[in-house]
This record gives structure tokens, sequence and C-alpha cells, in this order.
């Protein structure tokens, strides 16, 4: 078997600009979930500009500590990821590792607070309720499964990490996991802004 010749340049091309096939591929999954949030985020803007109030009669505006604290959990966990990958473009395997796992934790730490939100909301309305129940569990629920499964990458590319997989000249998958991380921060700020403060100005 004839040993085929590693094109040097273009190795290191992928490695210092991270936009290497997989991350293409990301940037189209990516694009298609978002396109999915915008429907979702249309139907909701939709039925709020046609209804005489909304939320609904005897359902209260929704509070904004728990969300605030989540937006700002979640911002910084994005940060974090960009860190990350900051630091193994330069080779830090040991600040790639940290990073990971704030970035983790803080992942974590935003999907409790859903889970407490949903508490909360829970004794003001149920999906079957009105459909402002439904487009709010909906939207933020969908956007919890894919923090979730952006969690589930993050702990494998920790895991990866840990094993030494990852260095200057090979971080693919971090940059494909760090896009998906910001992508999930951005659809947070967009519901963020449509569920919790449009609200406040009709």
């Amino acid at each position: 078997m004839t040993a085929v010749p590693i094109d040097d340049d273009a190795f290191l091309r992928i490695a210092r600009t991270g936009r290497d096939t997989g991350w293409w591929a990301m940037a189209c999954v990516c694009g298609t979930e978002a396109s999915f949030f915008a429907y979702l985020i249309t139907a909701y803007a939709y039925l709020a500009t046609r209804a005489p109030t909304w939320p609904p009669p005897g359902i209260p505006r929704p509070s904004l500590l728990i969300p605030v604290i989540m937006t700002v959990t979640l911002v910084s966990s994005s940060v974090v990821m960009a860190a990350a990958e900051r630091a193994i473009r330069r080779g830090d395997v040991r600040a790639l590792r940290h990073r990971l796992a704030l970035s983790l934790l803080l992942g974590v730490v935003f999907v409790g607070l859903l889970a407490a939100e949903w508490a909360g909301k829970v004794a003001e309305v149920l999906p079957q309720t009105h459909v402002y129940g439904s487009l709010f569990y909906v939207m933020t629920g969908m956007h919890g499964l894919h923090v979730l499964a952006g969690l589930l990458m993050i702990g494998y590319t920790l895991v990866r990490a840990l094993r030494g997989h990852f260095s200057a000249r090979g971080f693919g998958g971090v940059s494909v996991v760090a896009l998906y991380w910001h992508f999930v921060d951005v659809v947070w700020l967009a519901l963020f802004t449509t569920l919790y403060l449009t609200p406040r100005f009709t």
C-alpha cells in the first residue's frame, strides 16, 4: 500500500481557522435549527399582536429574576467556551480542560434554573390551558433539549481533552462544539427577549 502524503500546509490552515468540514456541517445544522426557532417566535409574535391582552387574562407577566440569572449564566458559559477555543489554538491544553469544565458547569446550572422556572410557571399556566402556555413550554423546552445536547457535546469534548486528543495543530472538535454552544446562547437571547421582555411592552 502506498502512503498518502500529508498536505501539511492545508492541515495547518484548518488548524488555525477551525473551518474544517465538521465546522461547516455544524453551521448547516445551526442554520436549520435557527429556522425552527424563528418559526416558533413568529407564531408567538403573531398571536401576541392579535390578542387583546398578552399574556392572556389571569396569567401574570413572567418574572424576570430567574430568566435574567439564566441569561447571565448561559452568556458567561459561551464566553468561557470562546476562551477555551482560544486556549487550544495557542496549544494550552490545561486551560482548555479547565474552561471546558467551567462551561459545562455553567450549562448544568442553566438547566437547573430552567427546571426552577418551569416549576414556578406550572402554578400560573399549563400547556393545555392556553396557546400562550403551549408556546412557552415548547419554546423553552426545545431550547432546553438543545442545551442538554450541547452539554453532552461539551462533556465528550472534555473527556477527549483529558485524554490529550487536542493540540494547537488539531482542535476541530473544539471549534465544532464551540459553534453549537454559541448558537444555543444566541437562540436563548432571542427567546428571552420574546418571552420575558416583550410582554412588558404590550
